[in-house]
């Protein structure tokens, strides 16, 4: 798994989430990726990015997230970035900062996150943000990027979606989603995150807490799964009713996306 993951010193977590095995085939290579914010990136990190040949970049931020932290680009950088207006947790945090208001243990906030996953899916920014992003890889081209700030949450909920609904295994779909956990620099991530989420709510915030915060977990995934059927019945009847990928635009990634 660890293969897929491109070591950079600034940009955290960026990987491809291609290559798995799905319904009718594979999905393909080099072309689906994600990553958190770039706002960080060194001139080596933008050389490697632009090595990719990006056409498409999906930012999964609020408009708050994308003020005060702008991405950089490498030279010559012309990828058309999608974004929906406004902001895709409800409010101007990303949703592990959101979820670090008022705990102070490990245990509180994996409580604090599992929460936040039930309501993730029917977020009304960030479910604008998902029909750009289904809309964009059954319409676009060429390499494209998926990211938030972190690249684990909103992404990793983006990228499960898209799993799920070309076939991948569900062991697949979920190693996919914790690989956020060993991919990277994980203490240099963890360390910035914590300074800013202790600034924020006090240092009372446990070691512990901050790495729950900043890491993933299986049962975060199976919230919002659980969520979606319960409301749904099925991801693809959801994908249907709520981000407009009906069987036509399905089979337009399956066309795009799969080998």
């Amino acid at each position: 798994m660890n293969e897929r993951v491109r070591t950079f010193e600034g940009i955290h977590n960026f990987r491809d989430y291609g290559g798995y095995a799905a319904r009718d085939g594979r999905l393909r290579s080099g072309i689906l990726w994600r990553s958190g914010q770039h706002g960080a990136a060194t001139p080596d990190d933008l050389a490697g990015v632009a090595q990719i040949g990006l056409s498409t970049v999906i930012d999964l931020r609020g408009d708050s997230e994308r003020q005060s932290m702008p991405c950089l680009r490498p030279e010559l950088f012309d990828a058309v970035v999608l974004f929906a207006a406004g902001e895709t947790v409800g409010s101007e945090l990303a949703p592990h900062e959101e979820a670090g208001r008022g705990i102070a243990t490990a245990a509180e906030a994996k409580e604090a996150m599992t929460r936040l996953y039930v309501n993730m899916p029917y977020r009304e920014v960030l479910v604008r943000s998902l029909s750009l992003y289904f809309d964009a890889l059954a319409t676009r081209e060429g390499p494209s990027l998926l990211h938030c700030l972190a690249g684990k949450d909103r992404t990793g909920l983006a990228a499960a979606l898209l799993h799920r609904l070309l076939g991948v295994h569900e062991d697949d779909v979920m190693a996919d989603y914790l690989l956020t956990n060993v991919a990277g620099n994980q203490a240099r991530r963890i360390a910035a995150a914590g300074d800013s989420i202790r600034e924020r709510y006090g240092d009372q915030i446990t070691d512990d807490a901050i790495v729950t915060l900043m890491g993933v977990d299986a049962d975060y995934l199976h919230a919002a799964t659980r969520s979606i059927e319960e409301r749904h019945g099925s991801v693809e009847q959801y994908a249907e009713a709520v981000l407009s990928v009906d069987a036509a635009r399905r089979e337009a990634l399956r066309q795009r996306l799969i080998e």
